[in-house]
């Protein structure tokens, strides 16, 4: 009984996502059965799409540079935690965390409002990516700090006892044992921000990410290219998730 209930859940989860990808793939101008055969031309119209073409190299720049920052200032948060007394470590780590528990139409407004009343500058590509920021950097702090717990402390204080700065000593002992920690959180900080729409919604101001041009076009029209975009960043999505794990060699 546990294995069909098992079953019928999977199947409920994973069957829309399977039809997301058999649609794009189908020559019938109309998203539904029958698919009138099999086409690569919804694909071929995304690369030809000028529309398309910008919210791909918008949503690639805003995924970097969220990875990029997230993992920089997450990794230095997690060495901060880390070394702190355990009661401050889990208030900081509360706190840290609190923007991934909060719902993004909350970030994204008050986002919105510190940039445009409270600063007076204008919308743009910099604060989605403030706000993927808050979004990604908790989990980050979480793999990274996960493998420093990890550590044997006796390596780097035989290190400092040889002679090594603590630079040298971060460089050649800690880093080459966290670094495949530090990739995956970039990834996963990549798949999220790839994958986020409300905030992107509200502060990019003007253009497209991935994530509103799929909007966009679903409130204009609704043909398989549609299907074509979703399938590319369901691939993206968890081929990045999916090489995270591995990197972080995560088996839970």
């Amino acid at each position: 009984m546990s294995r069909a209930v098992l079953f019928l859940c999977l199947a409920f989860l994973l069957a829309p996502l399977a039809l997301v990808v058999v649609f794009s793939f189908g020559s019938n101008a109309l998203i539904g059965f029958p698919l009138g055969g099999l086409t690569l031309r919804w694909y071929a119209g995304l690369a030809a799409d000028p529309g398309f073409l910008s919210a791909l190299r918008t949503s690639l720049v805003v995924a970097i540079a969220t990875a990029a920052a997230a993992t920089l200032t997450g990794a230095l948060a997690a060495f901060g935690l880390v070394r702190a007394a355990p009661g401050l470590a889990r208030a900081a780590l509360g706190l840290a965390s609190l923007p991934a528990l909060l719902p993004p139409l909350v970030i994204a407004i008050a986002l919105t409002a510190l940039v445009v009343r409270g600063l007076g500058l204008s919308l743009g590509t910099p604060v989605v990516v403030a706000g993927h920021l808050l979004i990604a950097q908790p989990f980050v702090i979480l793999i990274v700090l996960a493998r420093l717990a990890s550590l044997d402390p006796a390596a780097v204080e035989a290190a400092r006892d040889l002679g090594a700065t603590p630079a040298q000593a971060f460089r050649r002992v800690t880093l080459p044992q966290i670094r495949t920690a530090l990739v995956g959180a970039a990834l996963i900080a990549a798949a999220i921000s790839l994958d986020e729409f409300i905030v992107a919604s509200f502060t990019l101001g003007g253009g497209n990410t991935l994530a509103t041009f799929v909007w966009g076009k679903m409130r204009t029209t609704l043909d398989p290219s549609i299907n074509a975009i979703a399938t590319l960043i369901l691939a993206l999505t968890i081929g990045l998730a999916a090489l995270a794990l591995r990197l972080t060699r995560y088996h839970g």
